[in-house]
């Protein structure tokens, strides 16, 4: 039996039998993660770079969208920029043009990119995957009312799975869409029409939770009931197209609602 429940985010409420999560910067904290294989990536291209007699194409700072420290550290970052919300796939593309630009062939330059992003994957470890403030109580709530939930992201599948079973949570969830998974990731309804083949619902029935504003454009253009932009700090004015948006999971009050057979 599919279970409905009440979900209300201060005056916005919907019935729903399911919720799909972003996950970095939703379910996880996205700069303790990723900062390691930015600061990697961003260096190791620089060095490539230099080995060239040339240097990135605009600022540093301009090819991921990153923000820094008074070392030179990551330590921020646009959060409608690559480093946010880009796909693996089209994060190589943009670093990969910095080596085109400078005059490698475009093909070895891809190949370059996913070496040295391979090597920036071993600087990541479960150390670095930190769920952001009151998600598992969230998710337990979710739990409790049969509700049925996924994770449609624009990183893959494997790494996806990686990274919520290093939070311990992998369990919580019934499906999870990777950009691998789509032809079309985000901001393209693609992703929800995949969860709701596996989940057995339509996306009327769903409500969607994520950082970005492709995530809420992805919800807005499938159908979904509620979509929940999340930002636990900072300017929230980029989330255009949010039903609404919270700080903090405390802030979503579900309710025992019935059974749909």
């Amino acid at each position: 039996m599919i279970q409905i429940a009440l979900l209300k985010v201060g005056q916005k409420e919907a019935h729903i039998s399911g919720i799909l999560f972003d996950k970095d910067g939703t379910l996880l904290d996205i700069e303790a993660l990723w900062t390691p294989w930015g600061d990697y990536v961003l260096d190791a291209l620089e060095a490539q770079l230099a080995g060239m007699g040339k240097s990135f194409t605009g600022q540093r700072e301009q090819v991921l969208g990153t923000r820094y420290d008074a070392q030179g550290k990551v330590a921020g970052y646009d959060a409608e920029g690559p480093f946010a919300i880009a796909t693996v796939s089209e994060s190589t593309a943009v670093l990969a043009w910095q080596l085109y630009a400078a005059g490698m062939p475009w093909n070895d330059a891809v190949t370059c990119i996913r070496e040295i992003s391979a090597r920036a994957s071993d600087s990541i470890s479960k150390d670095h995957a930190i769920p952001l403030d009151g998600l598992i109580p969230f998710l337990d709530r979710c739990k409790a009312q049969g509700l049925l939930l996924g994770v449609v992201t624009a990183d893959s599948t494997s790494n996806a799975a990686l990274h919520l079973e290093w939070l311990n949570i992998l369990d919580y969830f019934d499906v999870i869409i990777g950009y691998d998974r789509v032809t079309s990731s985000k901001p393209d309804p693609e992703s929800v029409h995949a969860a709701c083949i596996a989940l057995g619902l339509s996306p009327e029935q769903l409500a969607v939770i994520g950082d970005s504003n492709g995530d809420m454009q992805m919800g807005r253009s499938a159908g979904t009931q509620l979509n929940i932009g999340i930002v636990p700090s900072g300017n929230t004015s980029y989330l255009k197209h949010a039903d609404i948006v919270i700080t903090h999971y405390d802030q979503i009050l579900l309710k025992g609602g019935q059974e749909n057979g």
